[in-house]
C-alpha cells in the first residue's frame, strides 16, 4: 500500500480529472490521479469545440494533460479503481490489482458509458460513420446524407438538430419512436424524411458507412448516421460510498447529482464531467474539473483553518499552556523571582510591574 496520504485522490484521468488535478497541484496540493485508460471519446478521430485544441486526437489531448499535471508535482498512475471507503482521515481507494491509496478528499471523474442498440454493424462504425452529437461532429458531416436512428423520445429532436448541417436528413423510426402530431408537423416543415420499420443492420464497405438495411429488406443509402445512445454514468465507485445514480430529466440515461461546484451528498466526495453531467462536451468537462478542484481546495483550506484555530485556542495548545503556567506558577514559572506580579486570567493574562 502507498503510505502517502494525498490531499486529493482523483479517479478518472479524462479532461475533467486532469483539469482538476492541474488546478489542485497549482494550489500546492498533493494530488493523485488514477486512470483506467478507457476514455469515452477514444473511438473519435478528434476533439471538437475545444478552443485552441480543435481536431486534436483525444489521446494526444490527455497525454498533454498528464504532462501538465506532472509538471506541477502531481502524480498520475494507470489502474482501475474498484471500490472506495471512508476512513478516519478521509478515504481509501482500492484498485483491481489490490493497490490502495488514501486521500483527504475524493473526486470521481469516471465519465459514462454509451449504450448502443444491438444492431449488426453499429458498434463497428461508432466514432466513424456513426456519431451522436451535432456540435462534436456536425461540421465533419455537413451536407452529407444523414440518417438518424430512432432510439427514444429525443430522436425527433436529434433529427431536427442535424437538419441544420444538411438538407438531406432521414429519421428511421426503428419501431421505437412514435412522433406526436406536433412532431410530425415539425419534421414535415423541415423536409425531414421519415422511414418506418425496424433497422436490421448498419452497412459498410471497406470500413466506410454506406447505409442501413431494414428487417423487411429495404436498404437506404446514408453517408453518416446519428444515434442517440443511452448514457449511463460510470458510478460504481460512488455507489460504493452510498450515492445513487438518478434518471436524467430528459430520459437519456442516469447520472450522479452534484451541486454547481461538484459536491455530492457525501461530505468530502466530489464528481465532475460526464459522470455528473451527461451532456458535457470535452471542454465543458474540463471546466467542471477546474471548478471542482477550486471547490475542493477551498474545502481543505476551511478544514486547515479550523485546525489552526483549534490548535491556537484549544485546551492543549502552546498558547493555552503558557497562559495556564503563568496563572498557576506566577513569576516563579522559570524558577526566578524578579518581583513581577501577574494580573488577568486565561489566554488574556498580562504581566505588569508594581
Amino acid at each position: 500500500m502507498d503510505t502517502t496520504r494525498y490531499d486529493v485522490v482523483i479517479v478518472g484521468g479524462g479532461a475533467a480529472g486532469l483539469s482538476a488535478a492541474t488546478t489542485l497541484a497549482r494550489a500546492l496540493r498533493s494530488v493523485l490521479v488514477i486512470d483506467s485508460g478507457t476514455p469515452r471519446n477514444a473511438p473519435a478521430a478528434g476533439v471538437h469545440g475545444y478552443l485552441s485544441r480543435d481536431g486534436m486526437n483525444p489521446r494526444d489531448l490527455l497525454s498533454i494533460g498528464r504532462s501538465e499535471v506532472l509538471s506541477y508535482g502531481g502524480t498520475v498512475i494507470d489502474g482501475e479503481a474498484v471500490s472506495a471507503r471512508r476512513t478516519p482521515d478521509g478515504f481509501e481507494v482500492v484498485l483491481g490489482d489490490a493497490r490502495r491509496f488514501s486521500g483527504r478528499r475524493l473526486l470521481v471523474t469516471t465519465g459514462l458509458t454509451d449504450e448502443l442498440p444491438p444492431i449488426d454493424g453499429l458498434r463497428e462504425q461508432w466514432g466513424k460513420g456513426v456519431v451522436h452529437c451535432p456540435y462534436c461532429h456536425g461540421w465533419e458531416i455537413r451536407g452529407l446524407r444523414i440518417g438518424v436512428l430512432g432510439t427514444g423520445p429525443l430522436s425527433v429532436h436529434q433529427a431536427l438538430l442535424f437538419r441544420q448541417w444538411s438538407p438531406d436528413v432521414t429519421l428511421f423510426l426503428n419501431d421505437t419512436v412514435e412522433p406526436t402530431d406536433e412532431e410530425w408537423d415539425k419534421l414535415a416543415a423541415r423536409s425531414i424524411t421519415v422511414v418506418d420499420g425496424a433497422v436490421a443492420s448498419v452497412d459498410a464497405v471497406d470500413g466506410v458507412l454506406t447505409g442501413l438495411t431494414l428487417r423487411q429488406g429495404s436498404s437506404f443509402d446514408v453517408q453518416a448516421l446519428a444515434v442517440g445512445t443511452r448514457m449511463e454514468a460510470r458510478s460504481a465507485l460512488l455507489e460504493s460510498l452510498g450515492l445513487s445514480s438518478q434518471v436524467h430529466p430528459s430520459g437519456a440515461g442516469r447520472f450522479i447529482e452534484t451541486d454547481a461546484m461538484g459536491a455530492t451528498d457525501v461530505p468530502g466526495v466530489y464528481a465532475g464531467g460526464n459522470v455528473s453531467n451527461l451532456m458535457a462536451q470535452v471542454i465543458t468537462a474540463a471546466a467542471e474539473g477546474v471548478m471542482a478542484g477550486a471547490r475542493i481546495n477551498a474545502d481543505l483550506i476551511d478544514e486547515e483553518t479550523r485546525w489552526a484555530v483549534e490548535g491556537h485556542f484549544g485546551p492543549f495548545s502552546a498558547a493555552s499552556e503558557a497562559a495556564v503556567s503563568t496563572i498557576v506558577l506566577d513569576h516563579r514559572r522559570h524558577g526566578l523571582d524578579d518581583g513581577q506580579k501577574i494580573s488577568g486570567i486565561g489566554n488574556a493574562a498580562t504581566v505588569g510591574r508594581q
